[in-house]
């Protein structure tokens, strides 16, 4: 390597041209635009699978794969989407929109900062090679239970060393995070004056350091179990494999908030802007977000209500899962008090927000449905569980992050989007993730097992439903991939018309709702 590799004020390494100032730099921006593009392709990746699952479950029987590599499927879907999709997706909005936000110059560590970023692509590699060993990846499922992942063959330890590293990925950018929010904001910009999205990644950084620890135990004990002759799991040796399950889901359930908290900062930045209005109840947003998160910790065995808990217990799991629903309702409501007698307009990322709204809640209210304990009896491992975890995390997450794509695209590349492709996107997408996912919730309520890869005659209409909404949406992401593309080659210049409108008609942005960068192709008027 050349002598002089200092890096310049961008974080490029002097010399270094092309691949090698991609692998060195040590700039917030390209790091995140690497974790949104490696997020995009293990998108596809993980829907690849999905499409897989959907296809052998159009119609009964077996057709396309067998049994074993069906299962795998299933569990590598999960994985990748969590772990490889949509947590790097967040982390690469965090990255570029986080330091802008807070006025700092970069992230606090950056070259803690590229670290993290780099360990993600090998785990995902060594996570993927396992379909290619004997006896294939792991078929339990991403739970990983045992002790039905400790009868895996030579995948176990690849796949055990695969979560490791991502979680050490994980707990590097929350510590990133928490550093840079802490100690490299702007004069005068208070902890009550950030923007809510910087809140968000705040309380979900805490949340990503205290249970991904617990996780990366859940895992070295299933090693040791394997490997070392320990009983941890085994009854046989005096273990207990419901322990398993309390702490996978002690990790667990904190961990789909951290899959949906960035996305309630992403929401909260939208709305007030195509609203025109400053975000409803801003203090109280704050608090929601950090009492549901606080919340997600004392829930965690309303997975578990049919492993024979003590009725106490099951008392206590069950009306603390219905609290996490009060926080959770002032969100809501603030959001529809920030549209309410707004001077809206629905470009596209305000399509994807107020998607995310109406489906999100309907997946929040099937989650009730389920902290019902006797109730739960009946929906548990069924493919009601299924269609609400999608609900949640599909119109959840996946629209989230869509919307921010969609809102800071003219920022990260200096080109508009093309308006029309993207409004055919959501309306492709959400006319069919329906179709996808609401069917689900009557064949679980009928009783159809989940993780199954033939089924009795009963459930074959909805399931057919189900599969070509699959791959209606699976293709519409196509669409979006195209629209990216489109956009960094180059559109319209993107223009600050939405800062000089808002000036016209004097309204003020304060720090806790600065005027977002995104044009608009004709100024409306606002009331």
């Amino acid at each position: 390597m050349a002598a002089d590799t200092h890096a310049d004020d961008h974080g490029h390494h002097g010399p270094e041209k092309g691949l090698m100032r991609w692998i060195f730099t040590t700039n917030h921006k390209d790091i995140g635009t690497l974790y949104l593009l490696f997020a995009l392709i293990m998108f596809f990746v993980g829907g690849a699978m999905a499409m897989v699952i959907r296809a052998e479950l159009f119609e009964p029987g077996i057709q396309f794969v067998d049994p074993g590599f069906f299962n795998q499927m299933t569990t590598l879907h999960a994985l990748i989407m969590v772990f490889g999709a949509v947590m790097p997706a967040f982390a690469g909005l965090a990255n570029w929109m986080i330091p802008i936000m807070i006025g700092a110059p970069d992230m606090a560590l950056p070259r803690l900062n590229n670290w993290s970023f780099w360990l993600l692509p090998f785990a995902a590699c060594m996570l993927a090679s396992t379909l290619f060993m004997e006896g294939g990846a792991p078929a339990a499922g991403w739970t990983l239970y045992a002790p039905l992942v400790l009868q895996g063959g030579n995948h176990f330890p690849f796949v055990i060393f695969s979560v490791h590293l991502l979680g050490v990925s994980s707990i590097m950018a929350a510590i990133n995070i928490i550093v840079t929010i802490f100690n490299m904001r702007a004069p005068g910009m208070t902890f009550m004056k950030m923007p809510l999205f910087v809140w968000t990644w705040l309380i979900t950084a805490f949340l990503l350091i205290a249970v991904m620890p617990v996780f990366a135990g859940a895992v070295t004990m299933l090693l040791t179990d394997k490997f070392f002759d320990t009983s941890f799991f085994s009854a046989a040796g005096g273990g207990d494999p419901v322990l398993y399950q309390h702490i996978f889901w002690f990790f667990g359930h904190p961990e789909v908030y951290i899959m949906i908290l960035p996305s309630f900062g992403v929401i909260s930045t939208i709305i007030p802007t195509f609203a025109r209005k400053p975000l409803f109840g801003y203090s109280s947003m704050v608090y929601a977000t950090a009492s549901i998160a606080l919340l997600s910790f004392i829930v965690w065995a309303h997975h578990m209500f049919t492993v024979g808990m003590p009725l106490a217990g099951e008392l206590y799991f069950m009306y603390a899962t219905m609290l996490i629903a009060v926080p959770t309702g002032v969100k809501v409501f603030n959001w529809l008090a920030t549209m309410w007698k707004g001077a809206m307009t629905f470009e596209t990322p305000m399509l994807f927000a107020v998607g995310f709204v109406v489906m999100f809640t309907l997946g929040g209210f099937t989650g009730l449905m389920m902290a019902v304990a006797p109730a739960d009896m009946q929906y548990h491992d069924t493919y009601f569980i299924v269609a609400h975890f999608h609900y949640v995390l599909v119109p959840g997450a996946v629209y989230a992050l869509l919307a921010a794509a969609y809102y800071w695209l003219p920022k990260w590349t200096g080109h508009m989007y093309d308006e029309k492709l993207g409004q055919l996107h959501f309306w492709l997408s959400t006319i069919s993730v329906n179709v996808l996912f609401f069917p689900q919730h009557f064949v679980g309520l009928a009783g159809m097992p989940r993780r199954i890869p033939d089924y009795a005659l009963q459930f074959a209409e909805f399931n057919m439903i189900s599969s070509v909404g699959a791959f209606v949406f699976g293709a519409s992401q196509l669409l979006f991939a195209y629209v990216v593309y489109k956009c960094i080659k180059g559109g319209e210049p993107a223009t600050d018309e939405v800062w000089e409108d808002a000036k016209e008609h004097g309204l003020e942005w304060t720090l806790s709702s600065p005027p977002p960068y995104h044009s608009f192709t004709t100024a409306p008027e606002i009331k």
